[in-house]
C-alpha cells in the first residue's frame, strides 16, 4: 500500500511539473525572463501552500526546527541552485544538451549508491538505466548530444546534482515534518533567494503585465502564472516529496523522467506541437526502464523499498524546479520542468 500510494504521487508529480511548459511559454514570449518567471512561480506556490503548512505544523513547530537543514537544502539547492546553474548552462550550451545532462540525475543516484556501498547495482537497475536514458534521448531528440563549451557542461552537471539532491531530500525520513511543510517552506526560501539574485542583477530579471496569448485567446498575465503556481509547482512539489519519501530517491528519480513525456503530450494537446513516433517510442522505453528499476526495488526490500534506497543515497544531501523540458528549445532558454 505504501509503495502504491508513492507511485501514484510520483506520477502525479511528473505530470504536474509537465504542465508548466505550456503555461510559462506565453509569459516568456511576452518578455518575462526565466529567472523572474521561476521566482514568481515559486513564491506564489509557497504562499499557496502556506495555509496547509501552518495547519500541518500546528503543535509541531519543533519538527520544522529539527528539519531546518533539510528545508534549507530543499530551498537553496533543489530550487535556487538548480535553477541558477541550469540558466547559466543554457547561456553557454544548447538547451537540448543541458536537458539531457540534467536528467542524468537518476544515473547519479545509481552511481553514488554503487560507490558508497561498494556493491554493484542489480542487473535490473542497470538495464532500467539504459532503457530510461535511451528513451530520454528519443523524447528530447537525438540531436541533444552536441559539442559543448566545457564550462557550460560543468554547469549542466551541477544542475543534475541539484536535481538528484532534490530526490534525496524528499526521500529522507520525515521525522515528524509533513511533506507539504517541506515543500511550502522550501519553495518560499528558494523563491526568496532567486528574487534576491535577480534583484542583485546576477541574472536577467524582467517581467511584463500585459495580456498574453493562452490557448488561442488573450488572457491576463496572472492566469498562466496561477496555473503554473498551483499545478506545476505547489502540487508537483508536494506530491513529489511525498512520493520520494515512500519510494526512495532512486525509483522516484526515474519516475521523474516521465515529466519530459507528459510535457510532450501537453505540448501536443495545448500548443498543437506534433507528438512524433520517436517521442512515443522514447516514452515506452522510459516506462520500461521504470518498471525494471521498480522490480529491483521490490526484490531488494519488499517490505520497505524506500528505506533501502534512500539510505544508500542519504549522504548526498538532496526536477529540481524547472520551467519545462519539452518547451525549452522553443522558448529562448527556458529551464526544464
Amino acid at each position: 500500500m505504501k509503495q502504491s500510494t508513492g507511485l501514484v504521487a510520483a506520477f502525479v508529480s511528473a505530470a504536474s511539473f509537465a504542465t508548466s511548459g505550456a503555461f510559462v511559454k506565453p509569459l516568456l514570449e511576452a518578455g518575462w525572463s526565466p529567472a523572474a518567471a521561476v521566482s514568481a512561480r515559486t513564491l506564489s506556490a509557497g504562499l499557496l501552500l502556506l495555509p496547509f503548512v501552518l495547519w500541518s505544523l500546528r503543535g509541531r513547530w519543533h519538527a520544522l526546527w529539527r528539519a531546518r537543514w533539510r528545508v534549507l537544502g530543499m530551498g537553496v539547492v533543489a530550487v535556487a541552485f538548480t535553477q541558477v546553474t541550469y540558466f547559466a548552462a543554457i547561456s553557454r550550451i544548447p538547451v537540448s544538451t543541458a536537458l539531457l545532462v540534467e536528467y542524468l540525475a537518476p544515473l547519479l543516484l545509481v552511481l553514488w549508491a554503487w560507490l558508497s556501498t561498494r556493491r554493484a547495482p542489480r542487473p535490473a537497475v542497470l538495464l532500467g538505466s539504459v532503457l530510461a536514458i535511451g528513451g530520454l534521448v528519443l523524447v528530447i531528440g537525438p540531436g541533444a548530444v552536441q559539442a559543448v563549451d566545457p564550462a557550460g557542461l560543468l554547469l549542466a552537471v551541477a544542475a543534475a546534482v541539484g536535481c538528484a539532491i532534490y530526490f534525496v531530500v524528499g526521500a529522507r525520513p520525515a521525522d515528524g515534518l509533513p511533506p507539504v511543510a517541506l515543500a511550502g517552506v522550501g519553495l518560499l526560501a528558494g523563491g526568496a533567494l532567486l528574487g534576491l539574485i535577480g534583484a542583485a542583477g546576477l541574472l536577467p530579471f524582467t517581467a511584463t503585465f500585459d495580456d498574453v496569448p493562452l490557448l488561442g485567446t488573450p488572457a491576463p498575465w496572472w492566469v498562466p502564472l496561477a496555473v503554473v503556481a498551483i499545478f506545476g509547482t505547489a502540487i508537483a512539489y508536494a506530491t513529489g516529496i511525498f512520493g520520494a519519501n515512500r519510494l526512495g530517491s532512486r525509483l522516484a528519480s526515474f519516475i521523474g523522467l516521465l515529466e519530459v513525456v507528459f510535457a510532450s503530450i501537453f505540448a501536443w494537446l495545448l500548443l498543437g506541437e506534433n507528438l512524433t513516433l520517436m517521442q512515443l517510442a522514447g516514452g515506452v522505453l522510459i516506462l520500461a526502464g521504470i518498471a525494471a528499476v521498480n522490480q529491483a526495488t521490490d526484490t531488494t526490500n519488499p517490505a520497505d523499498g524506500s528505506a533501502n534506497s534512500s539510505a544508500s543515497t542519504a549522504s548526498l544531501g538532496i526536477d529540481g524546479l524547472q520551467v519545462s523540458p519539452a518547451y525549452a528549445p522553443s522558448s529562448t532558454g527556458a529551464s526544464p520542468s
